[in-house]
């Protein structure tokens, strides 16, 4: 017999407790974990290393948390099923297969209502697939490059925009797929990434989208709903001209990636109009405690999303860390920002547990 009893659970709220008080559970996949299974640098580029999961559970503790290392989508199954508990899950999973995959650890939380951080299951997925939130974007007249996608080589006939054009996969993160061969001039050049794209990974659709000429920028916008807020921006400036100006996956990887691009943080005119369409952004997606958003400006100078990630990566040397230390804050103030806006979510709920399973 399979039923579900329930219970009730009464969580104080934040303002009547201190931080010593709460348990923070943290869910991320270990590079070193999926190496060892087989997985090539590449397939686990998206994942955190030891040195950056300890950096943040030193911070949390150092903000007065206890804390519990999880780990990822299985194991927090498995600690489910041993009956763990946790008042907030800081989570960092990127999850593995398909277009949901951000959105595996979200969802497995909703079902035990158990609160985390970043966005919920809606927001991550689409946010993973960026020709569904160009969609959505276009629909709330944000600006974005004009795109086709491409799920076969015959869907190139069917394009028809002006070149150059940029490519890309439709669905990775740390600017996998990306090199100084996505921007491409001709049909020719366009076929033979977009060939090389399919087979690298795994007929994943291609997104093809009008290059954008103009100055490139990152910015980070906090907070919940209509409480948000930027906490910084800047601008990319690739140093290398063998990079042909693009910040490709190859750059990421580079250890000596502080003499091929540089940040700064750009004038006020720019700066108010980039804060201004990530908010626009943020609220149409429906964003939660912290995202980071990229921007690049047509021939006209009008900033276009061309990037969300609602999930960023938090190492000491990720974009959105150096962004905040560039504003004068600190990697602590990152984390504290993050869980303060998660807390909000921690209330009185009705917790269902399964039953003879």
């Amino acid at each position: 017999i399979r039923y579900l009893s329930s219970t009730v659970e009464t969580r104080a709220p934040p303002s009547n407790r201190t931080s010593m008080t709460y348990k923070i559970g943290l869910t991320y996949d270990l590079k070193s974990y999926y190496l060892e299974k087989g997985f090539t640098p590449e397939e686990a580029a998206e994942f955190d290393d030891e040195k950056c999961i300890q950096l943040i559970e030193n911070t949390l503790k150092n903000l007065g948390y206890q804390t519990e290392r999880i780990g990822n989508a299985i194991d927090l199954i498995k600690a489910l099923n041993e009956n763990h508990k946790w008042d907030l899950v800081f989570n960092i999973c990127e999850g593995l297969h398909g277009f949901g995959r951000e959105s595996q650890v979200p969802a497995i939380l909703d079902i035990f209502q158990i609160p985390y951080t970043f966005s919920d299951v809606l927001t991550t997925s689409l946010c993973l697939h960026k020709g569904m939130t160009k969609r959505v974007l276009q629909s709330a007249k944000i600006p974005t490059p004009d795109f086709e996608i491409v799920e076969k080589i015959s869907d190139v006939d069917m394009i028809d925009l002006p070149y150059p054009l940029f490519v890309k996969p439709i669905s990775e993160g740390t600017s996998k797929g990306i090199s100084t061969q996505s921007k491409v001039n001709n049909k020719d050049e366009l076929l033979n990434i977009i060939k090389k794209l399919l087979i690298d990974f795994k007929n994943q659709p291609v997104l093809v989208e009008t290059f954008l000429p103009g100055r490139e920028f990152t910015v980070a916008i906090a907070g919940t709903g209509e409480n948000c807020s930027p906490i910084g921006i800047h601008e990319l400036f690739c140093d290398h001209p063998k990079d042909n100006n693009i910040y490709s996956y190859d750059i990421k990887l580079d250890p000596e990636w502080k003499k091929r691009y540089h940040y700064e943080i750009p004038e006020k005119d720019i700066t108010d109009q980039c804060y201004e369409i990530a908010i626009k952004s943020w609220k149409v997606l429906g964003v939660r405690d912290i995202c980071r958003f990229d921007i690049r400006l047509d021939s006209n100078n009008i900033p276009n999303i061309i990037e969300v990630n609602p999930i960023p990566g938090l190492s000491k040397e990720s974009d959105l860390s150096l962004l905040v230390l560039n504003f004068g804050h600190s990697y602590e103030y990152l984390i504290k920002s993050i869980v303060d806006s998660a807390k909000k979510r921690i209330t009185r709920i009705e917790k269902y547990s399964l039953s003879n399973f």
